[in-house]
C-alpha cells in the first residue's frame, strides 16, 4: 500500500511542478518578445505578475527558466501538429496536412519559434543549453521522420534520405519563412505550405 507520507510527497511535487509551468507560460511572452541576450530573471518579473524572488525560488537561473519554457511550447507543437496529419489517407493528403501544420504553427506564434531559433543558436555558445536543445532537436526530427515514413508508405515507395538530411531540409524551410514573415513579406506562409508540398515526393523514390 501507499504511505500517506509518500501521497504526500507526491503531492508537493505535483504541486511544485504545476507552480514551475504557471511560471514558465507567463514568461514566456516575455522571452519570445526580448530573447535571449536581453533577458534576465529581473526583466522577465517585470514583465509579469511574479516577484523576481518567485521566480528564482522554481527556476535557478535564466537559462533553465529558457530551457523549460522552450521544451513545453515545442512538445505543444509536436502534439498538435501530428494530429493533424494522422488522419491523412493518402500520400498527398499526409504533404497538405504537415504543409498547414508548419505554416499554422508558424502564423500563430512566430515570436515563440524565434526564441527556440534563438536558443539553438546560443547553444553553441553555452554548454548549459546543449543536452536540452539536442533533446529538443531530436524530438523535432523523429516528427519530421514519421511524417517522410508515412508519406512513403502511402506512396508505395521507399525514402531516398536519411532522417537527418530530411530535418534539415524542413527546417530550413520553415527557418526561411520565419523569417521572412517576421519582416512581414507578403505570402510567405504560402510559399512555406508550397515548399514543403514539393519537399514530399522529392524526399522519396
Amino acid at each position: 500500500m501507499t504511505s500517506a507520507a509518500a501521497v504526500r510527497r507526491g503531492t508537493r511535487v505535483d504541486k511544485f511542478e504545476e507552480r514551475r509551468r504557471e511560471l514558465a507560460d507567463a514568461a514566456l511572452l516575455a522571452l519570445a518578445d526580448l530573447g535571449y541576450a536581453r533577458t534576465s530573471l529581473r526583466t522577465i518579473a517585470e514583465h509579469t505578475k511574479f516577484s523576481h524572488g518567485l521566480l528564482h525560488y522554481y527556476f535557478a537561473d535564466k537559462v533553465e527558466l529558457i530551457t523549460y519554457c522552450v521544451r513545453r511550447y515545442k512538445a505543444a507543437c509536436v502534439q498538435r501538429y501530428e494530429g493533424g496529419v494522422g488522419e491523412a489517407a493518402t500520400a498527398g493528403e499526409l504533404a497538405t496536412a504537415c504543409a498547414d501544420g508548419l505554416a499554422a504553427a508558424l502564423g500563430d506564434a512566430p515570436l515563440m519559434h524565434r526564441l527556440w531559433y534563438d536558443l539553438r543558436t546560443q547553444s553553441l555558445f553555452e554548454a548549459a543549453f546543449r543536452d536540452d536543445v539536442a533533446e529538443i532537436d531530436d524530438s523535432l526530427q523523429d516528427m519530421i521522420w514519421r511524417n517522410v515514413r508515412g508519406y512513403a508508405d502511402l506512396a508505395g515507395a521507399e525514402p531516398t534520405c536519411s532522417p537527418s538530411e530530411a530535418y534539415a531540409l524542413f527546417d530550413g524551410l520553415f527557418q526561411q519563412a520565419l523569417l521572412r514573415h517576421l519582416v512581414g513579406t507578403e505570402g510567405a506562409l504560402d510559399d512555406l505550405r508550397r515548399g514543403i508540398r514539393e519537399l514530399f515526393p522529392r524526399l522519396v523514390a
